[in-house]
């Protein structure tokens, strides 16, 4: 299990210290920054994180980081926080994916909900992202004619069929499917063909 972060953007170190304070209060390591400067360069984009994120700030607003972030494809919970916010603004962060936006003085049960389920998100998509390395890594051990006997498999087609289409033997589409087994770590054709499914829709999501 990976330590969870909750990042926190404030220019106002009173906050920054009585919020750090409680979320630290509930066992979450926190790390707290006068501005966006300070945070990218401590960021961990792989971590399990959330960001708690003012909205007006010296420099770049919240709002505007948020879109920044989504432009270097950093996928992040953000929850938002702010003295002096109106519904355009409320509107704008949720439409940018924003998992909350509260006012301050931000009530304790409320951030401390907000945080604990952003932690959440985040675990489930390193998760995924983990999950997806894997099969890729997998997948990658494969010979090209190993991928293609594979694919015929989850078509649902016979080797003898497999073999007309590729030009080798039953034997040869027999040896290609030991191999797959072997390489991808499975126990079973059933649990390849598993993972090029898997692998297929890794694919998919990515164009």
């Amino acid at each position: 299990m990976v330590e969870p972060i909750v990042y926190l953007i404030d220019d106002d170190v009173a906050v920054r210290d009585s919020l750090s304070l409680l979320i630290g209060s509930v066992g979450l390591h926190v790390r707290a920054y006068a501005d966006v400067n300070q945070f990218l360069l401590d960021f961990k984009p792989d971590a399990v994180c959330c960001l708690i994120l003012d909205i007006r700030m010296p420099g770049i607003s919240g709002l505007s980081f948020q879109d920044s972030l989504k432009e270097r494809g950093v996928s992040i919970p953000i929850i938002f926080i702010t003295g002096h916010g109106d519904l355009a603004q409320c509107t704008r962060a949720f439409k940018a994916g924003a998992i909350d936006f509260l006012l301050k003085p931000v009530a304790e049960q409320a951030l401390i909900d907000c945080v604990q389920k952003s932690i959440n998100i985040s675990q489930e998509t390193f998760n995924q992202r983990r999950f997806e390395e894997g099969i890729l890594n997998r997948v990658s051990r494969l010979t090209e004619r190993e991928k293609l006997v594979l694919e015929s498999l989850v078509d649902g087609l016979p080797n003898k069929v497999i073999a007309v289409n590729l030009g080798v033997s039953v034997r040869t589409v027999e040896t290609h499917r030991a191999n797959a087994i072997e390489k991808l770590d499975a126990t079973s054709i059933a649990e390849c063909i598993k993972i090029q499914l898997a692998y297929q829709d890794i694919l998919s999501k990515s164009h």
